[in-house]
Protein backbone atom coordinates (compact mmCIF):
# COMPACT_ATOMS: atom_id res chain seq x y z
CA UNK A 1 0.00 0.00 0.00
CA UNK A 2 1.35 3.39 -0.96
CA UNK A 3 1.25 6.10 1.63
CA UNK A 4 2.55 9.65 1.44
CA UNK A 5 5.59 8.52 3.43
CA UNK A 6 6.47 5.83 0.88
CA UNK A 7 5.87 8.22 -1.99
CA UNK A 8 7.99 10.85 -0.23
CA UNK A 9 10.84 8.36 0.20
CA UNK A 10 10.73 7.50 -3.51
CA UNK A 11 10.56 11.17 -4.55
CA UNK A 12 13.41 12.02 -2.16
CA UNK A 13 15.58 9.28 -3.67
CA UNK A 14 14.83 10.32 -7.24
CA UNK A 15 15.27 14.02 -6.44
CA UNK A 16 18.63 13.31 -4.83
CA UNK A 17 19.85 11.21 -7.74
CA UNK A 18 18.66 13.73 -10.32
CA UNK A 19 20.36 16.56 -8.42
CA UNK A 20 23.66 14.69 -8.25
CA UNK A 21 23.50 13.83 -11.95
CA UNK A 22 22.64 17.40 -12.84
CA UNK A 23 25.29 18.94 -10.62
CA UNK A 24 28.22 16.56 -11.12
CA UNK A 25 27.64 15.16 -14.62
CA UNK A 26 25.43 17.40 -16.75
CA UNK A 27 26.76 20.80 -15.65
CA UNK A 28 30.45 19.95 -16.13
CA UNK A 29 29.64 18.51 -19.57
CA UNK A 30 27.76 21.71 -20.40
CA UNK A 31 30.68 23.97 -19.54
CA UNK A 32 33.68 21.77 -20.34
CA UNK A 33 32.40 20.14 -23.52
CA UNK A 34 30.08 22.99 -24.52
CA UNK A 35 27.16 20.54 -24.73
CA UNK A 36 24.00 21.71 -22.91
CA UNK A 37 21.79 18.77 -23.94
CA UNK A 38 22.24 16.87 -20.65
CA UNK A 39 21.25 19.89 -18.57
CA UNK A 40 18.15 20.28 -20.72
CA UNK A 41 17.41 16.57 -20.42
CA UNK A 42 17.78 16.42 -16.61
CA UNK A 43 16.65 19.93 -15.68
CA UNK A 44 12.89 19.55 -16.06
CA UNK A 45 12.56 16.16 -14.28
CA UNK A 46 14.73 17.45 -11.45
CA UNK A 47 12.61 20.58 -11.14
CA UNK A 48 9.40 18.56 -10.98
CA UNK A 49 10.88 16.20 -8.39
CA UNK A 50 12.07 19.17 -6.34
CA UNK A 51 8.58 20.69 -6.31
CA UNK A 52 7.06 17.30 -5.45
CA UNK A 53 9.57 16.86 -2.60
CA UNK A 54 8.64 20.22 -1.09
CA UNK A 55 4.88 19.69 -1.54
CA UNK A 56 4.88 16.20 -0.02
CA UNK A 57 7.08 17.40 2.85
CA UNK A 58 4.35 19.90 3.72
CA UNK A 59 1.73 17.12 3.52
CA UNK A 60 3.55 14.73 5.87
CA UNK A 61 4.87 17.37 8.28
CA UNK A 62 2.10 16.77 10.82
CA UNK A 63 2.29 12.97 10.51
CA UNK A 64 5.89 13.05 11.72
CA UNK A 65 5.29 15.86 14.22
CA UNK A 66 8.40 17.63 12.97
CA UNK A 67 9.41 20.73 14.86
CA UNK A 68 10.03 23.91 12.90
CA UNK A 69 13.76 23.21 13.05
CA UNK A 70 13.38 19.62 11.83
CA UNK A 71 11.05 20.71 9.04
CA UNK A 72 13.55 23.39 8.04
CA UNK A 73 16.26 20.73 7.87
CA UNK A 74 14.03 18.55 5.68
CA UNK A 75 13.45 21.47 3.31
CA UNK A 76 17.08 22.61 3.35
CA UNK A 77 18.26 19.09 2.51
CA UNK A 78 16.69 19.39 -0.92
CA UNK A 79 19.21 22.13 -1.74
CA UNK A 80 22.31 20.22 -0.59
CA UNK A 81 23.81 17.39 -2.64
CA UNK A 82 23.16 14.06 -0.91
CA UNK A 83 20.85 15.87 1.54
CA UNK A 84 17.75 13.87 0.67
CA UNK A 85 19.61 10.65 1.43
CA UNK A 86 20.41 11.99 4.89
CA UNK A 87 16.74 12.84 5.45
CA UNK A 88 15.70 9.34 4.45
CA UNK A 89 18.13 7.77 6.87
CA UNK A 90 17.64 10.18 9.78
CA UNK A 91 13.94 11.07 9.65
CA UNK A 92 12.08 8.59 7.46
CA UNK A 93 13.53 5.13 8.04
CA UNK A 94 13.05 5.07 11.82
CA UNK A 95 9.33 5.59 11.20
CA UNK A 96 9.05 2.28 9.38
Amino acid sequence: MFSFVNIFRIVALLEGVSYILLLFIATPIKYLANDPQYVKLLGMPHGLLFVAYIAIAFLIKNDFKWTTKEFGIVLLASLIPFGTFYIDKKYLRPAR
